[in-house]
C-alpha cells in the first residue's frame, strides 16, 4: 500500500468486546467503537478497573477481543495467527510503560539495538538506527552508560527511543510518567508533543489529568464502556 493509499484511520475498533472467564464472567470491554486518525494524540482516562489496560492490551495486540473487529493501518488483525500478531506488533506498535523495562547490564545503546532483533533489521543497520533514535530523544551523550546510572527521566527517554527505533505506526503509553516527578514529567510530555507534531500517532493511558490534558483528544472508560465526546463530530 502506498502512502497515498494509506487509510486515514490508523486504529479502527468496531463493537469490540473482551470477556474474561469466571463465575460470573467479567465483561472488561463492552462493544467499544474507536477511530484514531493518523497523527492524532489521544489520552484514555478512567478509574481503576474501568477497562483501560484491557483496551491497551487489545490495541497493542497483546490480547484478542472476544468479539468485534480491529483494523490497524487498514488491515483486519483479528484473524492473524499468534506468530503473525507478534510480527505486526514488533513492526507497527511501540510501547512505553510506567516501569522502564530496561536491561540493567546492557548499555543504553544495546537496550535500543535489541529491539531491532525482533524485526530482522540487518545487523549493520541496528547501531545506526539506535543512535538516531537516541539522538532524537536527546541522549546521544549517554550511549555507553548503564541504565542504572541514569535518572528516571533519562531511563524513560531510553524506553521511548527503544519504541521509536521500530518506526511504529502508533506509540502506546501505559502511565508513562507515573514514576516521574513533575519537572521530569513535563519534559517527557514536551517530547511527546514534538513526536506528535512530527506525525507520530500517540495513545496514552493515564490517571493524571495534567497528562491527559496535553492530548488533543480525551476518551473515557467506565465499566468497560468507552465515551468519546468527539465521535459525534468525526
Amino acid at each position: 500500500m502506498s502512502v497515498a493509499e494509506a487509510p486515514a484511520s490508523v486504529v479502527s475498533l468496531r463493537q469490540v468486546g473482551r470477556t474474561f472467564d469466571g463465575d460470573p464472567p467479567v465483561e472488561a470491554l463492552r462493544s467499544v467503537d474507536l477511530e484514531i486518525r493518523r497523527g492524532e494524540y489521544v489520552s484514555i482516562v478512567g478509574p481503576s478497573g474501568s477497562g483501560k489496560s484491557t483496551l491497551l492490551n487489545v490495541l497493542g495486540l497483546l490480547d484478542r477481543p472476544t468479539h468485534g473487529t480491529y483494523e490497524l493501518d487498514g488491515f483486519d488483525v483479528g484473524s492473524l495467527s499468534d506468530a503473525e500478531r507478534t510480527a505486526v506488533r514488533g513492526q507497527r506498535i511501540g510501547f512505553v510503560f510506567q516501569a522502564f523495562h530496561l536491561l540493567p547490564h546492557r548499555t543504553v545503546l544495546e537496550n535500543v539495538m535489541l529491539s531491532l532483533l525482533y524485526n530482522r533489521t540487518p545487523s549493520a543497520d541496528r547501531k545506526e538506527r539506535a543512535e538516531q533514535a537516541l539522538d532524537r530523544v536527546g541522549l546521544s551523550h549517554r550511549l555507553e552508560f548503564a541504565p542504572t546510572t541514569l535518572s528516571g527521566g533519562e531511563r524513560q527517554r531510553v524506553a521511548i527511543a527503544r519504541a521509536l527505533v521500530m518506526r511504529p505506526a502508533i506509540l502506546l503509553g501505559d502511565e508513562p510518567t507515573g514514576n516521574l516527578d513533575s519537572v521530569t514529567t513535563r519534559s517527557i510530555l514536551e517530547l511527546f508533543d514534538e513526536l506528535q507534531a512530527e506525525g507520530l500517532t500517540l495513545i496514552l493511558i493515564t490517571h493524571d489529568l495534567d497528562v491527559s490534558g496535553r492530548a488533543h483528544r480525551v476518551v473515557t472508560m467506565t465499566d468497560g464502556v468507552l465515551s468519546d465526546p468527539m465521535a459525534a463530530v468525526r
